[in-house]
């Protein structure tokens, strides 16, 4: 609110709010400003606002007035313009100056000026906490500077590539400014972008640095104060606030206020800059791990690339298929995505754990039953044949399955069809077998632990899942993945690892394989009291990294490992596969006559 400040010659000075479109002055009661002094008329002066200008001019023919030591008969005033009216002197000012009651108000003023924005500032920062969004902080920002330095409108520029942009443009009635960008100066902002200083231009019309700018003299500036918004040493932007009703309206207070707001401002803009930046990444994330599942199966190795591309071959050939792997690299996984691709995506997908059944119950299981089989049957049953017709049973850790069931098994995969338990009916089925397991069934028909031919009417096709720690940088995108997923689950504030943790995951062995990797950052989240989960947390300490092998043996066992799968690539045709690696026959003869463990006669030789 404008005010008169009446400077008494002796005691504080008086300050007269002035809140109406016309404020009279003079020494009878009934002004709106009433001054008791001889040297007044009853009815001296008025004060008058036009929407835009104060003006001053009498009221009583008589009366005579001067501003700044000059006499006038009807003059616009301007903040901290002097009137004399008589003997009475009065300074205007465009806010309400009633707090400023010390005598020695004039040299106060700047510091008073400044708490307020402080205080202003202290205020703002309490409120900011309630507001998320960044553009109304922005703004809620941008109405706190104009209020206390008293502009009647306000900008936040950023710089894109240099080029400025307006974030935000508000007036003094806290509205957004349309077309605001006609309302700012090219070279005001170029001025404080090159250097990169806060900028005072007190009347800027007849400033001599800016009065032969277009854009000045079009606009016809007054006060202009503007700021830079420095983060981090980058120029974000700049703040822009300006009175154009008013010449000399901004002091170095001023601008000191504005400054520290602009210091606030760069925050809010920093803070908006790294929340787009992990936006960002979030989505390139996303992204990538998108690129590299394959349906909830996630990886990108080449051994895994590899397992991909025959699914997609396999999954609508109606034949079984068994996969094999260590326990935890998802075989079940593959088995759904197979069924999912299959032609019998619409039917039931049912899975059997061979392992988990005890061996008296695993035929009614598979097969079903009728009423009193045996004891404990007291109805019929259908089994997992039966509840698979039409889609696909899955029989997990078939290596776990007794003798005398694989030939019961057998007949039903010949014949497609299966006979209860305690029944003499045999019934038609309609389904796809899936195995797993993580036996060398190989070793187990040796062992006679496991039919040949149920071997091969399973192992029409084979899928063999690489374990985790040959998976290279799948680790990384695994942790990664489950880390964000439990941490939304579970409410923890973790998100992310620290490179030791990286380091040591790709250093363990990972018996367990991703089971295993699943179950320690679970724990590692809900027990670690810290944003980034260490080594520690994953119980991964410098024991229990994968052991060093040497070179002869690391070598032994990859080459077995490779001419296996190429072996397998090709039937099983040796000839075929000695020639696809340029080797002797008996070479293939050897590594295959060999026990994986066995050291090479000629190992230390080659080393």
């Amino acid at each position: 609110m404008p005010s008169l400040k009446w400077m008494v010659q002796q005691g504080r000075p008086r300050v007269f709010g002035i809140y109406k479109r016309v404020t009279s002055i003079g020494r009878a009661g009934a002004n709106d400003i009433s001054i008791d002094s001889e040297a007044l008329e009853a009815h001296h002066a008025q004060v008058v606002f036009d929407g835009r200008d104060f003006a001053v001019a009498p009221v009583d023919p008589g009366a005579t007035f001067q501003i700044n030591g000059k006499k006038k008969k009807k003059s616009k005033i301007f903040h901290n313009d002097k009137l004399t009216l008589g003997d009475v002197e009065l300074v205007f000012s465009l806010y309400d100056e009633s707090s400023l009651r010390d005598p020695d108000v004039q040299g106060r003023a700047s510091q008073t000026s400044e708490i307020e924005g402080m205080m202003k500032l202290s205020d703002f920062n309490r409120r900011l906490l309630e507001i998320r969004a960044i553009p109304d902080q922005i703004e809620a920002l941008l109405d706190a500077v104009i209020e206390v330095v008293h502009a009647n409108k306000g900008f936040v520029i950023l710089l894109r590539d240099g080029d400025p942009e307006i974030a935000a443009a508000r007036n003094v009635d806290q509205e957004t400014i349309p077309d605001a960008v006609t309302q700012l100066s090219d070279s005001i902002l170029r001025r404080c972008i090159d250097s990169r200083q806060p900028l005072i231009v007190s009347d800027a019309v007849n400033d001599t640095m800016f009065n032969s700018s277009e854009s000045v003299m079009d606009l016809q500036l007054s006060s202009v104060m503007v700021a830079p918004l420095i983060a981090q040493g980058q120029l974000l932007g700049l703040i822009y606030v300006g009175n154009d009703n008013v010449v000399n309206l901004f002091e170095q207070s001023s601008l000191e206020v504005l400054t520290v707001f602009a210091g606030q401002a760069s925050l809010i803009l920093q803070n908006a800059i790294l929340l787009n930046q992990l936006t960002t990444d979030r989505d390139r994330i996303a992204e990538e791990l998108e690129s590299q599942k394959f349906g909830g199966i996630i990886g990108s190795c080449p051994s895994l690339q590899e397992v991909f591309r025959r699914v997609e071959k396999v999954a609508a050939a109606d034949i079984n298929v068994l996969i094999t792997g260590e326990t935890g690299t998802g075989k079940e996984l593959f088995a759904r995505e197979l069924h999912r691709r299959s032609n019998r995506s619409e039917g039931p997908f049912i899975v059997v754990n061979c392992g988990a059944i005890p061996e008296n119950l695993m035929e009614s299981e598979l097969f079903g039953h009728v009423r009193g089989a045996f004891t404990g049957a007291v109805s019929t049953r259908q089994g997992s044949f039966q509840a698979a017709n039409g889609g696909t049973l899955f029989l997990d850790e078939i290596g776990e399955m007794p003798l005398s069931l694989q030939v019961k098994l057998l007949r039903a995969l010949q014949e497609r069809e299966i006979v209860k338990v305690g029944d003499t009916k045999p019934q038609a089925v309609d389904i796809r077998v899936l195995a797993a397991t993580n036996r060398d069934l190989e070793t187990s028909i040796k062992e006679g632990t496991f039919r040949e031919d149920l071997f091969y009417r399973l192992n029409v096709v084979n899928l063999h899942l690489p374990p985790l720690r040959d998976r290279g940088d799948d680790i990384t995108i695994l942790a990664k993945f489950l880390l964000h997923k439990y941490a939304a689950e579970f409410g923890a504030t973790v998100n992310g690892f620290t490179p030791k943790a990286l380091d040591a995951m790709h250093n363990y062995d990972w018996r367990g394989n991703v089971r295993q990797l699943e179950n320690r950052i679970k724990k590692a989240i809900v027990l670690s009291d810290k944003t980034l989960i260490g080594p520690d947390d994953l119980d991964l300490g410098g024991d229990q990294q994968r052991a060093v092998v040497p070179l002869t043996q690391a070598r032994e066992e990859f080459t077995r490992t490779y001419i296996l799968e190429v072996l397998e690539r090709n039937a099983g045709n040796r000839t075929r596969t000695a020639r696809d690696l340029g080797v002797d026959p008996r070479t293939i003869f050897r590594y295959l006559e060999r026990e994986p463990d066995a050291p090479d006669p000629g190992g230390a030789a080659e080393g």
